[in-house]
Parts: structure tokens; sequence; C-alpha cells
């Protein structure tokens, strides 16, 4: 098989849309087509089922790809590897965090890295609310796992590694503490918390919403500068406030409580890198992170 073949036939079994892997593999419609008809002709039965409306893959197309994506992935990583050797991947990298970073797969990930550049020292940091990317675009850190949305000229919004669903924060004792569920409709009458200068508002808002579905205003009293402010101010009855669900496990304290928040979209935390001046030593931890995910099944939920 050759590797214009291979990489038109994984492609198009992940896709199911001529279209969308012409794309991908920067080729024409026509191109794809003729492709995988001569791949075809080569195996000596269909690997697509195609109609006018949808495309799926054959049984025998289904067990092909079971048994060639494993392998193509470890080719990949595997020419990945010589090349960071080749151009000799070593130095130190700088990682940042906003809370639980990757969650469970920052160990994965880590050991992935570390595996296929051995010269690196990696270190990681937090970040804080009062600046989140900041740090990364001062040269502080080289790489940042944060939440999205990310919406910045200068910064690139890498693999997704964990969608989490939203909880409501709140101390023991308070009204809503107990639900089985909370909407976010509810708590016009409530208090959140505004962030301290450095934050994008768009960020923010997503994040901690300043007005319910239907456009009534949300309060928002004293601005926090770190998580750990937020979740004391929460316990002490100042406010309560939106988090991801991550924090539960991660974050949990005896004086606050948390209840799952309705009428939200999930977060998503990504890797995030500056666009311009892209180091070997960030590129080799991009790949990682997506290889990692990858194996993984997908981003982790929360």
């Amino acid at each position: 098989m050759e590797r214009q073949e291979l990489e038109t036939f994984l492609t198009l079994a992940e896709e199911l849309h001529f279209g969308r892997t012409a794309e991908r593999l920067l080729l024409s419609q026509a191109r794809v087509s003729q492709t995988v008809k001569k791949l075809e002709r080569k195996i000596g039965a269909p690997l697509f089922e195609r109609t006018s409306r949808v495309v799926r893959m054959s049984p025998l197309g289904r067990q092909l790809y079971e048994d060639l994506a494993p392998l193509h992935e470890r080719m990949e990583a595997a020419v990945a590897r010589a090349k960071d050797t080749a151009r000799g991947v070593d130095g130190e990298l700088n990682v940042g965090f906003l809370g639980s970073g990757a969650g469970t797969l920052t160990g994965p990930v880590l050991a992935t890295y570390r595996e296929r550049c051995p010269n690196v020292e990696v270190r990681m940091r937090e970040t804080q609310y009062q600046n989140p990317l900041g740090a990364l675009r001062d040269g502080e850190i080289d790489l940042l796992f944060t939440c999205l949305p990310v919406k910045e000229p200068d910064l690139t919004v890498g693999p997704v590694v964990i969608n989490e669903a939203r909880m409501l924060a709140m101390p023991l004792g308070h009204p809503l503490a107990g639900r089985t569920s909370v909407s976010l409709e509810e708590l016009a009458g409530e208090t959140f918390f505004g962030v301290v200068n450095g934050a994008p508002a768009y960020w923010w808002d997503f994040h901690v919403p300043p007005r319910t579905p239907s456009g009534r205003e949300i309060r928002r009293g004293q601005a926090v500068a770190s998580f750990q402010e937020l979740m004391t101010l929460v316990a002490t009855g100042q406010g309560i406030s939106p988090v991801v669900a991550s924090v539960e496990k991660y974050y949990a304290r005896p004086d606050v409580t948390f209840v799952p928040l309705r009428d939200v979209p999930s977060a998503d935390v990504a890797l995030i890198h500056r666009t311009a001046g892209v180091s070997a030593r960030t590129e080799a931890f991009v790949r990682a992170v997506r290889d990692t995910v990858a194996a993984n099944g997908g981003p982790a939920p929360f």
C-alpha cells in the first residue's frame, strides 16, 4: 500500500466525507475518490459504502481500519521521535496550567513526552485568573493548559484534553444546596464574582455569565485574582460561582458544596501556545498531547 493510499483511507475512515477528507489532505475530491477506488481494486472488495447522502465503512473497511490505524500511529510517532533526535531536542520546557491542567491525562502526557524527549526538563507552573494568558505571552511559559474559549490572534489553540460539565459552587446551608441540579435562569438574584483586570472579558463572561439565558442580570461582587481566593469567598458566604466539574474532585473543601448547573455549555480545556517562534521542544509537546488524547479515545470527560 502506498503512503498516499494509506493516509487517504485512514482520513476518509475518520471523516466519512470526501470533501472534509480532501481539505485535510490538501487534495481534490476527485483525487481522493480515485485513490480510494485504486485501493479497493488492490484489496478486491469495497471498503466504503457510498450513497448520494452518506459514506459508511463496509465491514471489510472497518476491519482494515482497525488493523492499520494503530500501526500508522506508531509509525508517525517513530518518525517524530527520529526528527526530534536529529534536531537535538533538549533544554527546558515550561508548561503552565490553570486549575487541574490536563486532569487525569497530565501524567500520561508527561510520560509520553519524557520518553520521546528525555533530554528536555519539563517544569510545570500554575497560572491564575488575574492574568491567565500573561505568562504565556511574556515567555515565562512555553505552553499552557487552560479553559477555552481563547480567541487571541497571537495564540494558537491546540488539542482539547478535557471536556467538563459545569457545577455551581456554594457555601453549606445555601438555599440551593442539596438540589439535584440548578438552572442558570434561577440565579438572577444571586451574586457571582468579578475578576481582577487581565483576563479577557469574553473568557470570564463564558465561565461566569453576567446574565441568565433570558437576559436578566446576575450581580457581580468582589473581583478575584486566583481560584483559591474565589473558593474562600464562596465558603464565607459572599457569593456563589459556576466552576468546572473537576473542581469538586481536586479542590473539595468541607465548607463548600457543589450542584450540577444546567443550561450552560460544557467547558473544554486545551493546550495553548504562542503562534510565532514555535520551538522543536514545543512542537514535540503538542504531538505528545495529541497522541495521548488519541490513545485515550479523545478528550477526557468530566
